[in-house]
């Protein structure tokens, strides 16, 4: 996985009102830290930031920030977000090694078309969207494929139908769902009516009531 440079200053000020100060300048707040270095208070240029996070690794992304002149080999993590301007208002930098194994979210493609659903106007319902794994920082996908092609009404794909790169190994639970074929909405919706009113579903069952409704 390539690097992406990126340069922090350090020896920001620390409190709400310097915070926003630096918001205000276009400055991203940050810190530093990991394999036991003292944390270092830092802000990024939050156009630079979002043009490194950009890329196709998103959050994975490696990189090679300068502070001071010191190089560190980082990934960002615990992106925080304002709750209504969405722009990020903090970042923290973790310092990674290229030979440690970390742990890491990469998200889930479908690629195919599942055809015998929307041939029986069924649904693709993606259920898992990241996978949880751990592999060395330049050994980590941008993400990973599932093929649906043949996913069928009433059927599932796991994280098992995953083909997973060398390596990097799996912590989510291979049995997990990550896409299922359902029936169509309306015929859901309409056979849960049914059953809610008493009445005879499709499949010519009817719901037996219970024994408080038969009592009241």
């Amino acid at each position: 996985m390539p690097e992406v440079t990126l340069t922090a200053e350090a020896g920001r000020e620390i409190g709400s009102s310097a915070t926003r100060r630096l918001r205000s300048e276009g400055r991203i707040p940050g810190v530093v830290y990991g394999h036991g270095a003292e944390p270092i208070p830092v802000s990024v240029q939050a156009r630079e930031f979002q043009i490194a996070m950009s890329g196709e690794a998103g959050r994975n992304t490696l990189l090679s920030l300068t502070v001071d002149g010191t190089d560190f080999l980082t990934l960002a993590r615990d992106i925080q977000h304002h709750p209504v301007k969405n722009v990020v208002t903090h970042v923290d930098f973790l310092i990674v090694r290229r030979d440690e194994v970390i742990s890491a979210e990469v998200g889930i493609n479908l690629v195919g078309e599942a055809i015998e659903v929307h041939h029986g106007d069924g649904v693709v319902d993606q259920q898992l969207f990241t996978l949880s794994v751990k592999a060395r920082p330049a050994d980590i996908p941008p993400s990973v494929d599932i093929d649906i092609s043949t996913l069928t009404i009433g059927g599932a794909l796991h994280v098992s139908d995953i083909t997973i790169p060398a390596g990097v190994e799996l912590e989510t639970d291979i049995d997990a769902t990550v896409v299922a074929g359902q029936p169509p909405r309306v015929q859901v919706t309409e056979a849960e009516e049914a059953e809610a009113a008493g009445v005879e579903t499709p499949d010519g069952e009817t719901p037996v009531a219970t024994d408080d409704a038969a009592e009241g």
